[in-house]
């Protein structure tokens, strides 16, 4: 219960930060956050992302600048900054509306 809590606090702590670049979400991320291949949790699936986000943004955008599993380095992204993956990954972790 409390990573759920404190997963929710992240989220809504940090929804005060940069907008996504819907252009670097389309170009990079959708391929297979929209769909959920290769098991990427898809974008706007809370539940998916629940876990991901109770690891700390830090280590959420470490993962995304080495790769992990079938997520390639960078996901694909080289010219995201910290900053643009924090932006994705929150954008992609928030509940459908």
């Amino acid at each position: 219960m409390k990573k759920i809590v404190a997963a929710t606090l992240l989220l809504c702590a940090t929804s005060a930060m940069a907008e996504p670049d819907m252009d670097k979400y389309n170009k990079s991320c959708a391929v297979c956050h929209a769909t959920g291949a290769a098991n990427a949790p898809k974008t706007g699936d809370a539940a998916a992302w629940e876990t991901r986000m109770a690891k700390g943004m830090d280590a959420l955008v470490a993962s995304v600048n080495t790769g992990l599993n079938a997520m390639p380095p960078k996901g694909m992204c080289f010219d995201c900054s910290d900053e643009d993956y924090k932006a994705l990954i929150e954008y992609m972790a928030k509940p459908a509306e």
